[in-house]
């Protein structure tokens, strides 16, 4: 059964949503599957912010679901959209020929893993981003603007016990500040690959979860952030809900020829750290840190009190 936002799709998005290696299904049961979930899931930051720390829940998102990849490849899977031959941007390209103008919001998180897993979460919006907008800014700004501004907010709806203690049972990251981000763009989209096994901490987290992956149930959306009064309300760009995925179910990726890469072929993996490695380092802990997301970029609670979910 695919799922449906509840209004009528441009049938390319319809496509690029059942394409993918795991289905697309509703919400409130998509086992081996992915589904959007209530923006009121969330809990952002309110109009008064900064005077209150008061949150209020997401709302609506501020981009299409467009589709999810679960997949595996020889090396470490970057700048997919580059990709001319790759399923999504083959839809993307098919869209700009026929004279439309969508834009592509891809969220690539590399798994720390021998076997190279990707989890690829995309968004596509129909309409430019307005101008001023945080989304305009993220687009026109440079790495450092985004490395200080995309947040990630990670809810464990369902896992055993030892995940939730590791992660918390809601995480909140500043990606750029916690983990080494490449930001890849073209005319008609932005990619954010995400190398998860470039943090310590959030590689030994992510090895123990990857463990029990067949049990998990996780929200994550994806957020610019708001750092000023005039930047408030919190938007969500988008989220996504992953549940019991089996690695088995991981499709295949064939990395492109040159002829097929826009730029640079891919680069070697980075060398795989083991779980068995931090533990005989007592100096890290898997614990998230109680200190602000703006000083560290660990996942953790932000301001636990306005929080819950």
């Amino acid at each position: 059964m695919a799922c449906s936002d509840g209004e009528a799709e441009h049938q390319w998005i319809q496509s690029v949503k059942s394409g993918g290696a795991v289905p697309c299904l509703p919400p409130e049961n998509c086992p081996n599957g992915w589904a959007t979930p209530p923006g009121d899931t969330f809990m952002v930051r309110g109009p008064e912010y900064f005077a209150t720390k008061a949150k209020i829940p997401g709302g609506e998102y501020l981009l299409k679901p467009l589709g999810v990849d679960w997949i595996k490849g020889p090396v470490k899977i970057c700048e997919v959209l580059k990709n001319r031959n790759h399923r999504v941007r083959k839809a993307i390209d098919e869209e700009v020929s026929h004279g439309n103008k969508p834009f592509v919001w891809a969220f690539n998180l590399q798994l720390p893993s021998k076997e190279n897993y990707s989890a690829i979460f995309y968004f596509v919006s129909l309409e430019p981003a307005p101008e001023g907008s945080l989304m305009d800014q993220f687009l026109k700004g440079d790495d450092a603007l985004r490395k200080s501004r995309l947040k990630l907010i990670a809810n464990i709806v369902k896992g055993p016990w030892i995940v939730r203690k590791a992660v918390g049972e809601l995480a909140i990251c500043i990606l750029g500040r916690a983990l080494s981000c490449k930001y890849v763009e073209g005319s008609n989209f932005i990619e954010v690959d995400v190398d998860i096994g470039s943090s310590i901490v959030a590689n030994a987290i992510v090895h123990l979860a990857f463990g029990y992956v067949a049990t998990l149930t996780i929200d994550l959306a994806f957020v610019i952030e708001s750092q000023a009064e005039s930047e408030l309300p919190e938007r969500l760009l988008g989220a996504v809900r992953f549940s019991e995925l089996s690695p088995g179910s991981a499709g295949v990726y064939e990395v492109p020829s040159e002829e097929q890469q826009e730029i640079a072929p891919i680069l070697p993996s980075r060398l795989w750290r083991s779980f068995t490695q931090l533990l005989q380092n007592p100096g890290n802990s898997m614990q998230p840190s109680p200190s602000s997301e703006n000083t560290n970029g660990n996942f953790h609670k932000e301001d636990a009190g306005n929080n819950d979910n």
